[in-house]
């Protein structure tokens, strides 16, 4: 039973429903990946001020971050947040055939999960929030954070090491689903764990002790002559030697990966000149702490080896500490009575008829149902659950990763799911990403999740709100687990000693005498 407020929220985000999708639309043309996402936090910081919010800008010392907060009188705080982060390579433009984003190429940015959808969801639930607070005189105050670089696991860490989630009654956190069974349905006992990002940076800086001879002459006498290895076989070494290590790292029980990307590289001509720099990043998900400080030291000797035999030395410098999650049964309960009263999202005719265009595009065989009978189900926290845990060692407590995290340490924290658009796989036929990453950008199919998601949202913190025994289980639950709240003795501080990692070379848009190009040149410009 929705409470007159909720259902003026409810009747708000039916009517804004157009502009929602004109909005979810326009982040994903932006397309902006990690530490980069100038045009996408300008937007956020725009629509927020014309709706009546305060904006701080470049929280925390993130350029492309903020903070947002409306009030409404004395009374409890409420977060929310955006993502709004895309992946280098998977440019993908809004149509059911594999075509990047006009005047781009296939390796710029593109939304995979997509973020674009999860920001706007949860915008619209804030602003619905907003309108039934106004209307029915709830007093209250409602935060919003812009966390950038998610992908990286960026910006939630340093939000919280600098206090961004402290005094929230609840904060409600929004994913499009990704895996099965966490499709329409909330994290109950198994939340995410703990990931370390950093990056090695190999410096070549005094090629000229690799050896003495050639009488100290600054060019020596042939383009033969022994010269130091260098940054790019620092790098090298490093990422072999770590890969042969793999096994060894971490025991072989419970989920685990470890993956790298090269960043910069070589920094020199293909002379007979060293590479001066070169730099690799890792990513490790793991359930535990204890389980990535492992990695890391191994990480470490390997970089230390690396340098040491390649005439180099080496750097290490944080992307992420982020912890493992928290669970929160009151939260969850929550939200998902708010997403069982709005029900799953359902997808029309059109939009399956775009759905199975893609399956022939992408090679497979249009089916008469085109979509995964999963997406308009709703699946219980428990049942769901319990699924999860099939797969997992009852030992594992935690499992995949996502920064959301390091808000559950600071205020009960709920993650729930809503259904984006996954195809129905006809004989076993595997869809390339493009197929998934271009439903996640067309209206038809990708506005059903973010209105159920958006309406979710609002339910849930408006229940918060008005309902101050809900609210205080939820605080009592969040006080028992942690020991004494923020602080208590079963608190995990914020793991964040670093500053924020904008500087590095990110993948990014750039403007040339050619125009705007991605980092790595276009198809067919010269």
């Amino acid at each position: 039973m929705t409470t007159s407020a909720q259902a003026t929220a409810l009747a708000c985000l039916d009517g804004i429903q157009p502009s929602l999708s004109a909005w979810t639309h326009t982040i994903f043309d932006f397309g902006e990946t990690a530490w980069r996402e100038y045009q996408s936090a300008a937007w956020y910081i725009a629509r927020l001020k014309h709706e009546g919010f305060s904006v701080e800008e470049g929280s925390a010392g993130m350029p492309t971050a903020f903070c947002a907060h409306w009030t409404n009188g004395p009374g409890p705080t409420i977060g929310m947040y955006a993502e709004y982060d895309a992946v280098p390579g998977n440019c993908q433009d809004a149509v059911t055939v594999k075509r990047p984003r006009p005047g781009l190429g296939g390796e710029a940015g593109g939304h995979t999960d997509p973020h674009s959808g999860l920001g706007i969801a949860s915008l619209g639930g804030l602003l619905a929030t907003k309108a039934a607070m106004q209307r029915h005189g709830i007093e209250g105050t409602l935060r919003f954070t812009g966390e950038p670089a998610e992908k990286v696991r960026g910006s939630k860490p340093i939000h919280a090491a600098k206090g961004y989630y402290d005094g929230l009654a609840g904060m409600i956190s929004f994913h499009p689903f990704y895996m099965l069974p966490l499709c329409n349905t909330a994290r109950w006992d198994t939340h995410c764990g703990a990931a370390y990002a950093m990056i090695y940076r190999f410096v070549c800086d005094e090629p000229q002790n690799w050896v003495r001879a050639g009488g100290g002459a600054p060019i020596p006498q042939a383009h033969s002559a022994v010269r130091a290895p260098g940054a790019n076989d620092a790098l090298m070494t490093m990422y072999m030697a770590s890969k042969a290590l793999r096994d060894s790292m971490l025991p072989h029980q419970g989920g685990w990966s470890i993956s790298e990307a090269i960043l910069t590289a070589g920094q020199a001509t293909a002379d007979n000149l060293p590479a001066g720099l070169a730099e690799i990043q890792y990513m490790i998900r793991v359930p535990t702490i204890a389980m990535a400080e492992q990695v890391t030291a191994v990480l470490d000797r390997n970089a230390q080896a690396a340098a040491t035999i390649s005439g180099c030395r080496y750097e290490r410098h944080w992307v992420s500490k982020s912890r493992p999650g928290l669970a929160n049964h009151a939260m969850a309960g929550i939200v998902y009575e708010a997403l069982s009263t709005v029900g799953p999202p359902r997808w029309d005719e059109a939009a399956e008829a775009i759905a199975r265009e893609v399956q022939v595009n992408a090679g497979g065989t249009a089916t008469d149902n085109p979509f995964i009978d999963e997406m308009e189900r709703l699946i219980s926290p428990q049942e769901a659950e319990a699924i999860l845990r099939r797969d997992l060692p009852p030992s594992q407590i935690n499992s995949t990763s996502d920064d959301y995290t390091d808000m559950s340490w600071h205020a009960p924290t709920a993650r729930f799911y809503v259904a984006r658009p996954a195809l129905r796989s006809a004989n076993g036929h595997a869809y390339p990403s493009w197929a998934m990453n271009a439903l996640g950008g067309i209206a038809a199919t990708i506005d059903p999740m973010v209105i159920c998601a958006a309406k979710t949202v609002a339910l849930a913190a408006l229940r918060l709100l008005e309902d101050k025994t809900a609210r205080d289980a939820a605080m009592d639950e969040f006080t028992t687990r942690t020991g004494g709240g923020i602080g208590g003795s079963n608190w995990i501080a914020p793991l964040c000693d670093y500053d924020p990692p904008i500087n590095f070379r990110w993948p990014e848009y750039v403007t040339t005498a050619r125009g705007r190009d991605w980092w790595i040149p276009s198809a067919g410009t010269a």
